[in-house]
């Protein structure tokens, strides 16, 4: 029986609408900045409707750039950013699938502990190695290049941790059957596994490819061309040259498309993401 408490629907509503509200705001406010002049900004009062510079802020943006600020046109800089977060994404899960299968389903000296060397990698994010590994990567000249974006990112501890433990949840039963039907390890893992783990695949896609979306430390050291700037780092490059030539509007434009991508990534795969988090029974 379920028991209706229409106080209750009322207040869960109202907190719902007051957090959309929350989150939802500030995104209205600079979609509203970028379609103003920048002398808005200095009447210290923010119009709440749109103005008449959306077209122009935009297409300066997208097309141009800002070269006060030292930016080339966002268009290259979302391209980038798309290349390193899907390079970055798709790495990531298919090293560590076929790390997590080779360490559930393979029987080899010192299994656990190639595992647990793996898990003990948490403790060592990008910015504790990072010196050593500007070093590495400058010494194979991968400096202002897409490999020396990506390729350092690309391995994840987590991710081959949640593999695992997912694998681990597959009845044995499948494995058996695959093995009497002739079926070899791949075969198994490419028929089985794979269908299996698209919900984990897709919850994962999605955090990793927000994940690379907003690196900026790393793309900070190892790009010095603007033909590989990230729109992140763009960004940066924009506030600091601010306070020299007021340009918020732009600012406010480049910030907007920035935050485009990620959100139809999280749009487009909103179902298989909750279900890949909130899936128990396989």
């Amino acid at each position: 029986m379920v028991e209706r408490r229409p106080f209750l629907n009322i207040l869960t509503h109202l907190v719902l609408i007051a957090g959309v509200l929350i989150v939802a705001f500030p995104v209205y406010v600079a979609f509203i900045a970028s379609t103003h002049e920048p002398s808005a900004f200095v009447r210290g009062v923010l119009p709440l409707t749109p103005g008449d510079n959306l077209l122009e802020s935009y297409g300066q943006m997208l097309n141009a750039g800002w070269q006060v600020g030292g930016t080339p046109p966002v268009w290259l800089m979302l391209g980038n950013s798309l290349i390193m977060a899907l390079t970055i994404a798709i790495g990531k899960i298919s090293i560590s699938i076929l790390s997590a299968f080779a360490i559930v389903y393979f029987r080899f000296p010192f299994r656990m502990l190639a595992f647990w060397i793996i898990f003990i990698t948490l403790m060592l994010p990008v910015e504790v190695r990072i010196i050593p590994t500007y070093a590495v990567v400058a010494n194979l000249g991968m400096l202002n290049s897409y490999a020396g974006l990506t390729l350092p990112l690309i391995a994840s501890a987590t991710a081959t941790f949640l593999f695992r433990q997912f694998f681990m949840t597959v009845p044995e039963e499948l494995m058996e059957a695959s093995r009497v039907d002739g079926a070899g390890p791949m075969k198994f893992f490419k028929d089985i596994l794979l269908p299996v783990s698209i919900t984990n695949i897709a919850a994962l896609f999605v955090i990793m490819f927000i994940y690379g979306w907003v690196q900026y430390l790393w793309p900070l050291l190892v790009t010095t061309d603007e033909d590989f700037y990230t729109i992140v780092l763009g960004i940066k490059r924009l506030m600091a040259s601010s306070d020299r030539v007021p340009a918020w509007n732009l600012i406010m434009a480049t910030v907007t498309l920035a935050m485009l991508p990620p959100v139809l990534v999280v749009l487009f795969m909103q179902k298989l993401f909750v279900k890949g988090l909130t899936e128990t029974e396989k």
